[in-house]
């Protein structure tokens, strides 16, 4: 089972296409995908959340991420997985 995963995005961000694709390379098959350009409060929600103006905003389980370079970045060292199967 992989753990609970918020992705913070816009429709056309191609970051945040890349880093569902990263996930769903790893098994990931739901992520909670919340359009901060959509609705200005979620933007808003999310920059008092994570100190970040940026998309995406990624969060797996409780742990805040980051962006996509992060995300990648876990994944280059060999964490990635360790945090997506944490319970």
């Amino acid at each position: 089972m992989t753990a609970h995963v918020i992705l913070y995005g816009t429709a056309s961000c191609p970051y945040c296409t890349m880093a569902e694709r990263l996930l769903a390379s790893k098994g990931v098959t739901t992520i909670e995908k919340i359009r901060i350009d959509l609705d200005p409060a979620q933007r808003t929600a999310m920059m008092e959340k994570t100190g970040r103006r940026t998309v995406p905003q990624i969060y797996i389980g409780e742990t805040h991420v980051g962006g996509y370079d992060d995300l990648s970045a876990l994944n280059r060292i060999g964490q990635l997985d360790a945090l997506l199967n944490a319970e």
